[in-house]
């Protein structure tokens, strides 16, 4: 797809995103202004307390960041007149209807500008609470989608999903959506209402028993893991996640929709500059963990692909695909963005990459001094793994 022709098609657009404190979002905010200023507007739906609240938000969370660094260098005196006309922070929450909007003047004048709109909100702990990953991950999509079919010009939904919607199997993955009810192990039984009843239940059964804040969350968490595996996923993020593009893709109607599911998110990779990154996520805290020294060991198949794709590089095909998806009401269509087939890296790869940075640079402690690392010891299994620390820290632990 030609640069200019992406160009063309953002030029004028209204575009709302959720989420946007988030790493992904961020980058997309970013990159829409500075290879496309003359975007018409920009909606930003941020959880705050109130409209001051949620601009602080957006100035410290969100263009405070060093990822905005080339576009205001770029742009220069016109960056900051750029945000004042072309950014509007909306206060609101995806849990809520009409997206916790309260202000109905702002609500109308959305409802009548917008073109495009696009679902970044998530939570992505693996194991959250299983109320506050259904209410972000599950009823938050939908509830996007029904504000954006009140809108009088949208012609496109875009949901940022993830690839572990498919869970943990092997081999070539289709694209292919989640119907209402569908599980990953065949067990019967899903329904998305009833989850939701379950949760109630719980939380009032807990509340009953004059259960303490931590105790609820404790117990919450653990039932989102147990519904998960009930019906094949591995944790409650993945799960959540799923049942989110189920019912988006129920209740779309004829609003074109593509979902995105990006596999392991990392650093950019060159846009607007290589490397940057924001906390330690995913396979970033076993690097971290490993160039502090504090990662010495550990177990994995060094033969396995691990599947991680640039933050810059996931933002550039959802832009694609709203330029390929827009103004095609019959299309559900599923983007899976991840390495694994074109540009696979192993596990031995990553080791290798690790020992080899760390060595060149390595990461100073809090006296100046470098952090000597060394090769990992590697476990293929959990067994060795066991039997290691059965031998090497069981006795001292006893002692």
């Amino acid at each position: 797809m030609e640069l200019g022709s992406i160009l063309q098609f953002l030029e004028n657009k209204t575009i709302l995103l959720t989420g946007v404190t988030g790493f992904l979002a961020k980058i997309f905010v970013e990159k829409i202004l500075r290879v496309q200023p003359n975007v018409k507007k920009l909606y930003l739906l941020l959880r705050a307390a109130d409209a001051t609240s949620a601009s602080y938000r957006f100035h410290s969370e969100v263009i405070g960041k060093d990822l905005f660094r080339v576009a205001k260098e770029t742009l220069g005196a016109n960056f900051d007149a750029i945000i004042s006309k072309k950014i509007i922070v909306v206060c609101g929450d995806v849990f809520y209807g009409d997206l916790g909007i309260k202000d109905s003047s702002l609500r109308e004048e959305m409802m009548n500008e917008l073109d495009i709109v696009l679902n970044f909100a998530a939570t992505t702990k693996f194991y959250e609470r299983y109320d506050i990953a259904f209410g972000t991950n599950t009823i938050g999509p939908k509830n996007v989608i029904c504000f954006a079919k009140t809108c009088l010009k949208v012609k496109l939904f875009v949901q940022i999903s993830t690839a572990y919607v498919c869970g943990e199997s092997s081999g070539l993955i289709p694209e292919k959506p989640y119907r209402l009810g569908e599980t990953l192990n065949g067990v019967s039984g899903l329904d998305i209402d009833y989850e939701k009843k379950l949760i109630d239940t719980k939380l009032d059964e807990l509340r009953a028993q004059g259960a303490t804040e931590t105790e609820i969350k404790h117990a919450m968490k653990d039932m989102g893991t147990e519904r998960a595996k009930r019906y094949g996923w591995p944790n409650t993020y993945v799960f959540t996640k799923a049942m989110g593009e189920m019912l988006i893709g129920n209740i779309k109607g004829n609003l074109a929709l593509v979902i995105i599911r990006p596999s392991m998110i990392t650093s950019t990779f060159k846009d607007p500059f290589p490397g940057w990154i924001e906390g330690a996520r995913t396979i970033d805290a076993l690097t971290v963990s490993y160039g502090k020294g504090k990662l010495t060991f550990f177990v994995v198949d060094l033969e396995s692909i691990v599947d991680v794709i640039p933050g810059d590089m996931v933002v550039n095909a959802i832009i694609a695909a709203m330029v390929a998806h827009a103004n095609q009401p019959c299309d559900e269509v599923i983007y899976h963005v991840g390495s694994s087939l074109q540009n696979p890296m192993r596990y031995s790869n990553f080791r290798d990459y690790l020992i080899q940075y760390f060595t060149n640079k390595p990461w100073m402690d809090k006296n100046g001094k470098p952090i000597k690392v060394n090769k990992p010891t590697i476990f293929n299994s959990i067994s060795n793994f066991n039997r290691f620390i059965k031998i090497r820290y069981s006795p001292l632990l006893k002692i």
